[in-house]
């Protein structure tokens, strides 16, 4: 980076979570621009900037001015300018910000689109957990600007090794250490006034945890048994749940909560 400035900016991309593009330019005139930053040739720009809008399925919007394009046009044209250098490397910041779920799943789509087009690595930070999951080969979870842990989605989640069953009673009572007694209970936490409870096999446990609470008097709410998600990995390795998270406003600005990689 510090000798080769120059070629490490024309090999990478950015797709920025701010809209950049010119309202009053149209989307193609937006992408062409970005191309002459880039020092592209007009008579190959052009052609790329056709290609692209294909891919986004903007091509009848393109002599649209973009003050007339709605959320997801926009976001989309995002994606189209942040590949008009054909990078290598390609970085998202937050892609699917508020969007609807609709546009969100099509963005998703573009985005699986440019590995499979492109062969290129992105970079992608996020604070949907299931986007992360959903989209990316390696993950990193960040914290107050520490990287926590990384790996894959599946190693991440296997780490926690075991289910989880969250478990709500009608008392408000501390009944932790009556369910760490219980066989294959390996860690109870509370959160939000449910009990979060690892297991080594929640289709055993379950069962137990009822009968054990019903002969102690306390009457089970809500009991649900899943196998790991990234929100129990985030919430075991930074000891809050992502929405937490988020109240706190960290996530949408400096502090980011997930930065993932998906690599060719």
């Amino acid at each position: 980076i510090a000798k080769q400035n120059n070629e490490v900016r024309y090999s990478i991309g950015l797709v920025p979570q701010e809209y950049t593009a010119d309202e009053d330019l149209t989307g193609i005139e937006n992408i062409l621009l970005c191309a002459d930053l880039y020092g592209i040739p007009r008579d190959i720009s052009k052609k790329r900037a056709l290609d692209l809008l294909d891919l986004v399925e903007l091509t009848e919007f393109k002599d649209k001015k973009v003050q007339t394009f709605s959320g997801g046009m926009r976001r989309r044209l995002e994606l189209a300018c942040g590949l008009i250098n054909r990078p290598k490397v390609l970085f998202l910041d937050e892609p699917t910000l508020g969007l609807d779920v609709q546009t969100r799943a099509a963005t998703w789509n573009y985005i699986k689109t440019l590995k499979r087009e492109f062969g290129m690595t992105l970079f992608m930070t996020t604070h949907y957990l299931e986007e992360a999951d959903a989209l990316c080969d390696r993950i990193a979870i960040i914290d107050h600007g520490k990287i926590i842990v990384v790996g894959t989605p599946t190693e991440l989640k296997d780490s926690l090794g075991g289910d989880i069953i969250t478990v709500a009673i009608k008392k408000d009572v501390d009944i932790t250490g009556l369910v760490e007694k219980i066989e294959h209970v390996k860690e109870v936490k509370k959160e939000n006034g449910s009990y979060m409870i690892k297991s080594e096999n929640g289709e055993i446990t379950a069962p137990l945890i009822i009968e054990t609470l019903r002969k102690e008097g306390h009457v089970v709410t809500r009991l649900s048994l899943t196998k790991p998600t990234l929100n129990e990995v985030y919430l075991q390795y930074t000891g809050r749940s992502m929405r937490d998270a988020e109240d706190s406003g960290e996530s949408l600005h400096a502090k980011r909560m997930m930065m993932a990689r998906r690599r060719h």
